[in-house]
């Protein structure tokens, strides 16, 4: 679960670079100025998919620099060893490459993230190895190669793209009435459009990531269901949601969040990145 929250947050931040530089450059206002809705919504394609794909591209840098997570190989230690092993395998099971495997430290959680199927990412917290038992540690890691095989950080980012173009759009159309009619800016545009636009992107990007993390829980139900495919049976990963319901819920950094194991909930269920963990259960109990 540390997988969404991240990527939307990066997602965002480099919408609002990307918006900053093209101010600078000129190359927004020379768009304000041209007018006409169909240059501004190719544009706001490239902006808005340039944004969701820089963000993919990171994923996996942004992960492993903000939760500090260290990669193993096997080579330090039976635990490690054991670890790399079982990922191995359920990679090759899910016919996906090996992912690189990495150790943090932190309560019971666990995320996979990466650009591509094949050269990804999955890592547990020391909290999750130390309280749960080696089949539940394997349910979790089934549920990670889940979300790897199914290919969420590209469907994520898709849809990510598309929410980031409408978001690109109307920030601009947004910002050109307020310009004109607030700011009475008569000729090109004022600092009242620039200002809007930020502050527009902003706002819209916060309600667009609510309908992110809603495919976000959407997609947790599948990693499930690759799971209990993976381990032949669901009863692993119910025990492994059942314990985790049991600890103290933990939050991963933003980007992260919605490809982990584990969601906290915050103060809105609206961007909940997780479905609650008794509709899980429930799920994968229907399986049996």
């Amino acid at each position: 679960m540390m997988r969404i929250l991240l990527f939307v947050a990066t997602n965002v931040a480099v919408l609002v670079v990307i918006s900053i530089v093209l101010r600078l450059l000129g190359i927004d206002q020379a768009l304000a100025n041209q007018g006409g809705m169909g240059p501004l919504l190719a544009f706001s394609a490239v902006v808005g998919f340039t944004g969701a794909i820089i963000s993919l591209l990171m994923s996996k840098f942004v992960a492993k620099m903000s939760t500090r997570a260290q990669v193993v190989t096997g080579s330090e230690g039976e635990a490690q060893r054991w670890l790399v092993d079982t990922v191995k395998r359920l990679a090759d099971k899910a016919g996906i490459g090996m992912p690189e495997v990495a150790i943090y430290d932190g309560p019971p959680n666990a995320f996979a993230t990466g650009a591509f199927r094949n050269s990804a990412l999955v890592a547990v917290s020391t909290g999750l190895l130390q309280s749960m038992n080696r089949e539940e540690v394997e349910a979790v890691l089934g549920h990670e190669i889940g979300h790897v095989a199914n290919g969420d950080m590209v469907t994520m980012t898709l849809i990510q793209g598309v929410l980031n173009t409408f978001v690109v759009f109307l920030s601009r159309v947004v910002g050109s009435i307020v310009d004109k009619t607030v700011f009475r800016t008569e000729r090109g545009t004022g600092p009242g459009y620039f200002i809007t636009v930020i502050v527009c992107q902003i706002l819209l990007g916060i309600l667009a990531s609510m309908i992110v993390a809603w495919f976000s829980r959407r997609r947790e139900f599948r990693a499930d269901a690759a799971s209990a495919g993976l381990l032949g049976s669901p009863n692993p990963m119910v025990n492994a949601l059942k314990r985790l319901g049991g600890l103290e819920p933990t939050s991963l950094p933003p980007a992260l969040k919605a490809f982990g194991i584990n969601d906290k909930p915050g103060f809105m269920a609206l961007f909940s990145s997780h479905p609650p963990i008794e509709q899980r259960i429930a799920a994968l109990q229907q399986r049996t």
